[in-house]
């Protein structure tokens, strides 16, 4: 290998594919798309003169070669990470971008008016949004800022409960006149039901309660949150969605309130260290006052006064 030739950026790429298992994962959680992630790993692949995954119809399988080089590795990436925090504080001028990630949902339902409200008031701060279902990794600054439905468990993140999601049986008014409005929890089985397809919390929940899941009738099976919801309002079935998604759309009507549906944390999280840094502070502060009241209000945020 040509040392001097090296290039460290592929590192995380190597990693984002050992992490997720497929290119499609990867460039999910990064950002970058899958030919290029794929060229990062073959140049990796070409540089260390090493077979580092195999390629199979199941994704990505690494070699034995490729997990003995992950901890070096993620030490290297981990460094970086440390480099780019103690950097990060060095400047305490509220300006810059601040990296924020966020589910689905979240991003494109909670977010945009907070976010509209925060430029007025910080208005030299640039917000990179990362729009993902899964856990970014606040160690290794995939994100500055983190909103997340579980807390984390590393020492060094801090994490702050702002809110709580609650999840409710919906489905939009044209499915119930089509369909009749279930009465009991028992008869959604006899209703299309719209969930997810690898992610089966709502199959484990029916089972949880009797229902096997062979016995259920889907609409629509499909990991992505926001086509679930667009499957709601479009009528295809009956979804479970978080309650503030139903203040957007008059026309979707929650069903079977007795039924206990799981209540979602909210957790606002930011590595220790940033916490030094002005710019990310001040948008910690924003979202920690801001989200909470946009989670429980009936009605649209009130836009800032130019006062």
């Amino acid at each position: 290998m040509n040392r001097s030739n090296f290039n460290w950026a592929l590192i995380q790429s190597f990693l984002a594919a050992l992490e997720h298992g497929s290119l499609m994962g990867a460039a999910r959680a990064t950002g970058v798309s899958q030919p290029t992630l794929g060229r990062h790993i073959a140049e990796l692949e070409s540089q260390l003169n090493l077979l580092l995954f195999e390629r199979t119809g199941r994704g990505l399988q690494p070699t034995t070669q490729a997990l003995a080089l992950a901890e070096a590795a993620r030490a290297m990436h981990a460094g970086a990470a440390d480099f780019s925090r103690l950097a990060s504080g060095a400047g305490q001028s509220v300006q810059g971008s601040v990296r924020l990630s966020a589910s689905q949902p979240v991003a494109c339902h909670v977010l945009p008016p907070v976010l509209a409200r925060m430029r007025q008031a910080l208005p030299q701060v640039t917000v990179e949004l990362v729009v993902s279902n899964s856990v970014s990794n606040l160690l290794l600054r995939e994100a500055d800022i983190a909103l997340r439905m579980v807390r984390p468990e590393q020492s060094t993140l801090v994490a702050k409960q702002i809110g709580q999601v609650r999840l409710c049986a919906c489905a939009s008014q044209a499915y119930l006149l089509r369909r009749g409005t279930p009465q009991t929890p028992e008869a959604l089985v006899q209703h299309d039901l719209i969930a997810g397809d690898h992610h089966q919390e709502i199959q484990a929940g029916f089972e949880a309660m009797g229902f096997p899941a062979n016995t259920l009738g889907f609409g629509l099976r499909t990991d992505d949150l926001n086509a679930q919801w667009a499957a709601v309002r479009a009528g295809l079935g009956i979804g479970f969605m978080g309650d503030y998604l139903l203040r957007s759309d008059p026309t979707v009507t929650a069903v079977l309130p007795m039924v206990e549906l799981p209540v979602l944390p909210v957790w606002l999280t930011v590595h220790r260290e940033l916490r030094t840094s002005a710019r990310i502070r001040a948008v910690y502060d924003f979202l920690a006052s801001e989200v909470p009241q946009h989670l429980n209000k009936q009605a649209p945020l009130d836009p800032i006064s130019a006062d």
